[in-house]
């Protein structure tokens, strides 16, 4: 069976468009978001619409901040946060659409286990808010007490920098393994990337399709040049948040 996991979006529609195409090409039918639907780009409603038909979606932390207060952001995302919670207050269209997206992120869950599989947003000791970065690896004593909590496989986003990493404390991006990864019995923990915002110098958008225990990376081009237009165009958005769709930085 094929599964696409996506996270990480950020109100980007065009990215988001795109991945869903690329998936639709395949063949593959379930979909898990592993959150951050929403928070620094330009249409939180229009991807929340979206996101609701996939199979699994998960609680990020811009997810949170829209809901409550936003903790531990820096000012471009939590003005990015308070742009956002206002659009999905405005009283566009029809008026149980609202009512409906806040209920729909204010239930999703933090976690998913299947058997030997964990789906969270950051870790799977702080499913919500703890980045695990390429570099972390040199951090034994973090990623001991990560893996500690692991059965066999995380899959994760958060930090926007797809990758592998086993306990034996390898980082492989996706370009070290060819852009495929086979599970084994050895723990795992997999970041799937960024659909709306990639941060690992390729500006495309990067989601995995994971059939029985082989790991695809797939990178798809969508048109960032009018992405980057509509955050331009919005003073509460930082422009800084559209640049950096060029470089994928």
């Amino acid at each position: 069976m094929k599964r696409a996991l996506i996270s990480d979006i950020h109100s980007n529609l065009e990215a988001f468009q795109a991945v869903l195409a690329d998936i639709r090409q395949q063949g593959i039918t379930e979909i898990y978001c592993l959150g951050d639907i929403i928070g620094y780009g330009p249409n939180p409603r229009e991807c929340i619409d979206l996101v609701m038909k996939v199979d699994l979606c998960l609680l990020g932390n811009h997810d949170q901040g829209a809901l409550f207060d936003p903790e531990g952001f820096n000012s471009g995302a939590e003005r990015a946060i308070f742009w956002t919670r206002q659009q999905l207050e405005l009283p566009i269209g029809n008026p149980a659409d609202n009512a409906r997206r806040w209920d729909f992120l204010g239930e999703l869950p933090r976690t998913k286990r299947e058997g030997p599989l964990l789906f969270v947003h950051g870790s799977a000791r702080n499913p919500l808010n703890e980045y695990v970065f390429p570099e972390d690896i040199y951090n034994q004593r973090k990623m001991e007490k990560i893996f500690g909590l692991i059965e066999r496989t995380c899959f994760q986003g958060h930090t926007h920098v797809p990758g592998i990493f086993t306990q034996t404390l390898n980082f492989y991006s996706p370009e070290d393994v060819g852009h495929q990864y086979r599970l084994t019995n050895e723990k795992t923990m997999v970041n799937v990337g960024s659909v709306g915002q990639p941060r690992d110098g390729d500006p495309r958008a990067c989601y995995v399709v994971l059939e029985d225990d082989v790991i695809n990376y797939r990178r798809v081009e969508y048109p960032f040049e009018k992405t980057m237009q509509k955050i331009f165009e919005i003073p509460e958005l930082d422009n800084f948040l559209g640049e950096r769709l060029r470089e994928g930085r």
